[in-house]
């Protein structure tokens, strides 16, 4: 973690199994998530969940840091010091998305209609964002198979999420996902440019301490924070906080370094997978025909999208 690379590189192995990690540990955390929010408030809940996984990270970042500069010249630890600076502006940066992202989408449970099911295929439209916005805005030309890989991953997500053919009535937590999908979009976007130039894991810790700060902020504005709902909730927002922010969040930013940006969102997109296959493992819950076909349809995106690496014939 301690080297630092200025170019975007293209997508390797090692970013694409950590960013399966990632979406395996947030679609299993998914259940924890729910039951904390069941006895906590919105911004309680995100505000103590996502400070948990920046004080989680701390205690490694200086003791790596104590480590490594007994090792260092003088000229290193004055670049260090510089990148550091550098980290900091990033992480406050992509921290405030990361803040919106993730307070939009937990509102959006409490609201009439809200739904696991409906959330997570209207959050996952940011696989459809993230190559028109890199498209606008960078001029970065997406292959044609990557196209047909984020409709199939669509499909598949559509059919894991919904029971029946219908999409119902829109509602206002339908809007309050969609501008979740939209700030998810912006923080991923936004750490395929600033990660190659900082330290990850430090990255990772700014943005947390960023989110945390102004939900509680946020939290002492709105709500009444109940010490007994909050014991109450304890062990959902601990694993919420350690799993999900602490090793989660943090293998996405350093799997986004070796990692383009429209495949890593196809891969996060598996969250919805893992969360469905975990709540059939370890709640017994049975799989229907139409999540086993969102499951297979899901795995067929994600397999094709890393084989159009190897062959020139998918490049557009």
């Amino acid at each position: 973690m301690s080297e630092l690379n200025t170019q975007q590189p293209k997508t390797q192995l090692k970013g694409v199994l950590l960013l399966l990690l990632t979406a395996i540990i947030w679609g299993t955390s998914f259940v924890a998530q729910s039951l904390g929010s069941d006895s906590v408030p919105g911004f309680t809940f995100m505000g103590i969940r996502t400070i948990i996984g920046a004080f989680f990270l701390l205690p490694f970042i200086l003791t790596r840091d104590k480590i490594s500069a007994k090792k260092m010249t003088e000229s290193e630890i004055q670049h260090r010091k510089a990148t550091d600076k550098k980290t900091i502006k990033y992480g406050i940066i992509i921290g405030v998305f990361l803040c919106a992202a993730t307070n939009f989408q937990q509102f959006a449970f409490y609201q009439p209609g809200a739904g696991a099911g409906k959330i997570a295929f209207i959050t996952a439209m940011y696989m459809f964002f993230v190559p028109i916005l890199e498209l606008i805005f960078f001029r970065k030309k997406i292959p044609f198979i990557t196209w047909i890989c984020i409709i199939l991953g669509f499909i598949g997500l559509y059919f894991l999420c919904f029971e029946t053919a219908s999409f119902g009535s829109i509602g206002l937590c339908d809007i309050l996902t969609f501008i979740c999908a939209i700030f998810f979009t912006l923080q991923i976007l936004f750490i395929e440019k600033f990660a190659p130039e900082c330290d990850g894991i430090k990255l990772s810790c700014v943005q947390f301490f960023t989110a945390g700060i102004l939900s509680l902020i946020l939290m002492l504005i709105f709500e009444r924070p109940d010490p007994v709902q909050i014991k109450a909730g304890i062990l959902p927002i601990l694993y919420s906080g350690i799993m999900s922010c602490g090793f989660a969040y943090t293998m996405q930013v350093v799997g986004q370094k070796y990692c383009e940006a429209t495949i890593a969102s196809l891969l996060m997109c598996m969250e919805s997978v893992f969360a469905t296959l975990s709540a059939a493992i370890y709640l017994h819950e049975t799989l229907s025909g139409r999540e086993i076909t969102g499951c297979v349809v899901m795995f067929v995106a994600i397999i094709i999208s890393q084989l159009s690496e190897k062959f020139k014939f998918f490049k557009s």
